[in-house]
């Protein structure tokens, strides 16, 4: 039960503080859809969506109106089309993005290929339409997870993916590179995760569940400056009190989908996802610590207690949470970020090591047009590698901006936002990434 108290701090968090839940995304498991036809298989996804996702925005938008509750996003994510697929993957694509339109969700999610310790024909298929089906389709995202710290990381996949990254890229360079934006490289994908492009539902979830992702940076920011100059015990304390309060409302609203759709509540994702509104920002959360701005020594210290905090904080207002869970940093969704990166305190490489310890990795980052396949794969590779060792969640969501250089800038809109491009090293990693093959498990991994 909701007190009066706590009542009253949401409405003035909602008023003041850009709170809101960012997602309820609603996991639909399409296993039993497939079928040797892929023009069959399609109708079975398009109908199975339509049928159980049918009133998802309208419940959406009448919990928001009733509570008072901003419900940003409202999302499908679905079983990975690889292991559904027998054929052509294409037209199961388009009647995905069919279906996301006709239910009027934002994005769906589960153009995904599991591809950690080898690729299926499946997913080999999937991977190479993915330029294609990026290009012609409007809400669908793409995901594909290469690695983890039970299987090591399969470098195939990964010098596969530096190049479908630049084709999409080029095949969208009249929108900036939109196309990349809706793709995701994962090392330790989760199946769980409501927030979009990496959503899948994923073989050990149940027929369909309610999972919500709620935010807050604002709300956080606003609780630190009245412990501005207080030791870091005190800051650590804080950011858990105000994460139990931000979560508590998100457990509210998940419950209240679940009963009204009649689908089971999944979980809480209780990341604090920016946007490229000022006051709703995680880098500002940082600079409110005592830094002169993101990327300046002291960020990823700074970083790790916001994550951690976040977690312990949230973690004791909901019985099941889980997704991602903690900081988010996409450059282009996060003005605090974006002011950071063009006045240069926030490099590439200062990214990569704040990647781990905050919830995903390299985010909604644009890099010259020019830059070479392999040098994404190598970046790819890189972020990876920090997921596996350290057996977290990891993530590229890398944009190359054909025909812009570092300095320029890209436009996405809406909750995207748009970036400045950053550069990259020109050191070349062609012979690198040419070999293949699998870098093996770390050695922690044959605990059991």
């Amino acid at each position: 039960m909701i007190e009066t108290g706590e009542i009253l701090q949401t409405l003035h968090m909602i008023q003041e503080e850009n709170f809101d839940i960012r997602t309820i995304t609603l996991g639909i498991n399409l296993l039993d859809c497939s079928d040797r036809d892929p023009a069959k298989c399609a109708d079975r996804v398009y109908e199975k969506i339509c049928r159980i996702a049918g009133n998802l925005v309208r419940t959406g938008e009448e919990i928001s109106e009733e509570l008072g509750i901003p419900i940003v996003n409202k999302r499908v994510s679905v079983t990975p089309v690889s292991l559904i697929c027998q054929g052509d993957p294409r037209p199961i694509a388009l009647a995905l993005d069919r279906a996301a339109r006709e239910i009027g969700v934002n994005f769906l999610g589960g153009y995904t290929a599991l591809m950690h310790k080898g690729a299926t024909n499946a997913d080999e298929r999937l991977l190479a339409s993915i330029p294609e089906v990026l290009s012609e389709t409007e809400r669908l995202c793409a995901s594909v997870n290469v690695g983890s710290t039970r299987a090591g990381l399969n470098m195939n996949a990964v010098r596969e993916m530096g190049g479908i990254i630049r084709d999409t890229a080029q095949r969208t360079a009249d929108q900036d590179g939109l196309g990349c934006a809706k793709l995701v490289v994962f090392c330790n994908a989760v199946e769980d995760n409501p927030f979009m492009a990496g959503a899948f539902c994923g073989i050990g979830e149940p027929e369909c569940a309610v999972n919500v992702g709620v935010s807050g940076p604002g709300v956080v920011k606003k609780a630190l400056e009245a412990v501005r100059g207080q030791p870091f015990d005190i800051v650590a304390e804080t950011v858990k009190r105000t994460a139990f309060k931000i979560t508590r409302v998100g457990q509210l609203v998940a419950r209240e989908a679940s009963q009204r759709l009649n689908i089971p509540f999944g979980i809480v994702d209780l990341s604090l996802a920016p946007t490229p509104a000022r006051g709703d920002s995680v880098a500002h959360i940082l600079t409110e610590m005592g830094l002169e701005m993101a990327g300046a020594p002291g960020t990823t210290a700074a970083l790790a207690l916001l994550n951690d905090a976040v977690k312990k904080g949230g973690v004791m207002a909901s019985n099941h949470v889980g997704g991602l869970s903690g900081a988010f940093i996409p450059v282009s969704e996060d003005i605090g970020m974006i002011e950071a990166a063009s006045a240069g305190a926030l490099t590439l490489e200062k990214l990569e090591a704040m990647t781990c310890v905050c919830s995903v990795g390299l985010d909604m980052i644009a890099i010259p047009g020019d830059t070479p396949a392999a040098t994404i794969s190598g970046i790819i590779a890189d972020e990876a590698a920090i997921g596996m060792v350290n057996n977290k969640t990891t993530a590229v969501r890398i944009i190359p901006a054909i025909g812009k250089q570092a300095g320029d800038k890209v436009e996405f809109g809406g909750l995207l936002g748009f970036a400045p491009v950053m550069p990259v090293n020109r050191f070349g990693c062609e012979d690198f990434i040419a070999r293949g093959g699998r870098i093996p498990a770390p050695l922690h991994s044959l605990r059991n």
